[in-house]
């Protein structure tokens, strides 16, 4: 059974940094892609940041520049360092898996949550201005 469990979340100033981390248990993350999505209350879940299993990554318009995704397959991890945040990042924060892909992911295919057949339990993000 494949588990995610994020870490790394808390409260920050704005302009300040957060290095989010998403552990993951079982024997197909090599074979994923990864990715970090975003929840604010009265809000549908938004996609934040990509990463297929070449490496490539992607990210949405709003945290480009600012947010960096990462993985590391020796250690079964992904993470999401997050630069210059603001309030507007306030949310809980998700990992998650995809099943079974290419070596190369789309960017629309790593947006989509219906890519993903396991999540994390989420990580709380709280910016103060």
């Amino acid at each position: 059974q494949v588990q995610l469990v994020e870490s790394g979340g808390g409260l920050v100033q704005a302009g300040g940094s957060l290095r989010l981390s998403c552990a993951a248990s079982g024997r197909t993350f090599r074979d994923a892609a990864m990715g970090w999505f975003r929840q604010t209350p009265g809000k549908e879940r938004e996609f934040v940041a990509g990463i297929d299993r070449s490496g490539g990554t992607f990210y949405a318009d709003s945290v480009k520049g600012r947010f960096i995704i990462s993985r590391d397959n020796t250690k079964n991890t992904v993470s999401l360092q997050m630069n210059s945040l603001k309030p507007g990042d306030s949310a809980v924060y998700f990992c998650g898996k995809t099943r079974r892909v290419a070596f190369f992911a789309t960017r629309d295919y790593l947006a989509a949550q219906n890519s993903y057949d396991t999540w994390g339990q989420g990580t709380q993000v709280t910016v103060s201005s």
